[in-house]
């Protein structure tokens, strides 16, 4: 079951720390360590020194990547088992009481097996109930009440014209492939995917208690009906377009507009009373209307059917897990085996009950001290950036007004979301895990649906305190700062150098974003509108360009004759730069006396954050994919533009580490 994708790319810019680029830094090593350095190894590579015993314990892997943040997300994830592990056996209040059971519902394999597919079994009846064409909505509505989408997609987004709330976004969905052009392309590669998605229709289809006399005839009429949506359907990329599927509409215009769908009793079923929604695709809410009455009732159960057992498979017994991995992670994915049980069942809870496990979370493994010191810095660099944007030669009058302003008005989100949540759900007990993901992810879905309305776009975060994040907010003109992400090599209250160097340059990477070329589409009070004059915007321009020329000089580490597509990484490259000018302002403030080793480790502290290995296969595929430059060059290159860096460590200008005056790019300093 996986939640419903939001509408916006625009709405909420993450900078989530995932395993990002690496770089075969053994390799290069090699390539140096038969020759003499001209000059010192700090100044020639610091992210093989820096991070010189972590390489080591991570030789470059056969298959994929390892990286510092990688291996942080991983620890997370143990920290979680931990905590649900202490839920199942000592629970110390109702949430956890709840999560415990959940937890031991899902690791019960023998129970999960004998249950079978009994908890969808009150759906299929309920979709079996169907007589008549006008039972069709109501069907559509419930399953959307517990958090599978069928037909379409409901979910909240920002309401582009007033950020300050969500409304409720129709969007395309329905169907059970990622793309709509599988199901109108004729060449030979997707004919063959269609055919293995046909017999996982098939399989599914018996598994939820078809007859094998109608499998064929009920899987045609799912393709068909999956066939029809995609046929009305956008283009991924216009999907991703905010203001493509920005289209508001009054409430009472949708429900005459499609009275066979019956939305106004959808939006009831819902707990959705607002006035507006958005509604970018008439033609397909037409084609869905005409369908209601159109499909007749045995195809429209045989598709409601389908929906219900692919999206609970990965809960259900075995045969339903073979299944589902089969066609999604074997065929769609290409993953060669399924994760640990554990993970599963991890990864199940975040996803139905994620909101739950990251209040435990906090609660278990963040300090009072911790959120305290995150939020401190993340002032300072506030600070910091006000500071550099008064006394900046690049930004308009007008402009630094704005920024000034804006930046006075972020509000700041350590740990956990500033609103929590009512946590009523009834109990789970451990009998069924099945039945704990229906129950979890009907409470998820309800909490989903309050966000819709004035006042509560800020109810939550989109990501969970329990996944290592670090986030501007566009739309709430907000930092998010989760509590996974709050410990080493990000975080660490003990150590100044690595409070600033690793987690206040993140901020400094974030909190620019708020004043930079996508930052300055939405002004202080929270309105669409640009407020960078055409001189801003070209002397950005020109930054940019002279970042992406730094990083289109070096070749891509690991991949012999393929230089780094500088295009491509500039935009977080000149995060990068900018967060560690704001942070090393702020360190100094708030450190006067700093000793020079003192400075040194706020640089290995920023190096450290970096360190990654990547198998070929990898870094071919992240060459002209990730936006993030290799791990090597994500450490150096920023630090090279720093004369502080060169200061602390004795680099003369010209030598690899540190850039003559001229060749340097400045943001804010």
């Amino acid at each position: 079951m996986t939640p419903t994708p939001r509408p916006l790319v625009l709405a909420l810019g993450l900078g989530l720390l995932a395993a990002l680029s690496s770089a075969d830094a053994d390799a290069q090593r090699k390539r140096s360590s038969s020759r003499t350095p001209a000059v010192t190894p700090q100044c020639t590579d610091f992210y093989a020194q820096a991070n010189a015993d972590w390489l080591k314990a991570n030789p470059v892997p056969v298959d994929g990547s390892v990286s510092a943040l990688g291996q942080l997300a991983e620890l997370a994830q143990r920290q979680q088992r931990e905590l649900l592990d202490a839920a199942m056996a000592s629970p110390q209040n109702e949430v956890q009481t709840r999560l415990g059971d959940f937890w031991a519902s899902g690791l019960d394999e023998a129970a999960v097996e004998a249950d079978g597919s009994k908890p969808i079994a009150p759906l299929l009846t309920r979709i079996d109930a169907i007589k008549r064409a006008k039972d069709v909505p109501a069907a559509i509505a419930a399953l959307h009440q517990v958090g599978i989408p069928v037909a379409f997609n409901f979910a909240p987004d920002v309401d582009l014209k007033a950020l300050d709330r969500h409304i409720g976004y129709f969007m395309q969905g329905g169907m059970g492939l990622p793309d709509p052009a599988f199901y109108t392309r004729n060449d030979a590669d997707t004919q063959a995917l269609m055919g293995r998605y046909r017999n996982y229709v098939r399989q599914v289809l018996a598994l939820t208690g078809t007859p094998q006399a109608r499998l064929d005839a009920d899987a045609g009429a799912v393709i068909e009906i999956e066939t029809a949506i995609a046929r009305k359907s956008q283009s991924v990329a216009d999907l991703n377009n905010p203001f493509r599927t920005y289209v508001p509409v009054p409430v009472a215009n949708v429900t005459k507009s499609y009275r066979n769908l019956q939305l106004d009793k959808f939006l009831e079923a819902q707990g959705v009373k607002d006035d507006l929604v958005s509604l970018p695709d008439p033609t397909l809410f037409a084609e869905l209307d005409a369908m209601v009455n159109r499909v007749k009732p045995e195809q429209w159960k045989a598709y409601l059917r389908w929906r219900v057992g692919d999206a609970m498979a990965p809960y259900l017994s075995k045969s339903f897990r073979d299944a589902s991995f089969g066609f999604r992670g074997q065929v769609l994915a290409g993953q060669a085996a399924p994760a640990p049980r554990w993970q599963q069942v991890l990864e199940a809870i975040n996803t139905a009950a994620g909101p739950m496990l990251g209040r435990e979370y906090a609660a278990r493994y963040l300090t009072s001290e911790e959120r305290r010191r995150a939020g401190v810095v993340v002032d300072e660099i506030r600070e910091a950036q006000i500071a550099a944007v008064e006394r900046n030669t690049w930004l308009s009058a007008e402009a630094k007004a704005e920024a000034k302003a804006k930046l006075d008005a972020v509000k700041i989100e350590i740990g956990t979301p500033r609103r929590d949540l009512d946590y009523s759900v009834q109990p789970m007990g451990r009998g069924s895990f099945g039945g704990n993901i229906l129950i979890a992810s009907t409470w998820r879905h309800r909490e989903e649906m309050k966000r819709i309305g004035k006042g509560n776009a800020d109810r939550r975060w989109d990501v969970l305190p329990q996944q290592p994040a670090l986030a501007y907010d566009i739309a709430q003109n907000r930092i998010i700062v989760t509590a996974a992400v709050l410990q080493p090599p990000v975080f660490d209250v003990a150590d100044p150098a690595v409070v600033y160097g690793g987690y206040g340059a993140l901020v400094g990477n974030q909190l620019t974003r708020a004043v930079d070329a996508k930052g300055a589409l939405v002004d202080a009070r929270g309105e669409l509108r640009s407020w960078w004059t055409p001189a801003d915007k070209s002397a950005w321009l020109q930054l940019g360009e002279r970042v992406a020329n730094q990083f289109a000089a070096y070749d891509y580490p690991g991949l012999r004759g393929a230089k780094v597509n500088g295009s491509l990484v500039k935009d977080e490259s000149l995060a990068d730069l900018a967060g560690l000018e704001l942070a090393l302002e702020a360190y100094a403030k708030a450190n006067p006396g700093a000793k020079p080793a003192d400075q040194q480790s706020f640089f290995r502290a920023w190096s450290r954050l970096w360190g990654q290995q990547l198998a070929a296969n990898a870094a071919t595929e992240r060459l002209t994919a990730d936006i993030h430059a290799p791990g090597l060059l994500r450490s150096n290159v920023p630090l090279s533009n720093l004369p502080a860096f060169g200061t602390a460590y004795g680099c003369k200008a010209g030598q690899p580490m540190q850039r003559a005056e001229a060749e340097q790019v400045r943001i804010w300093r």
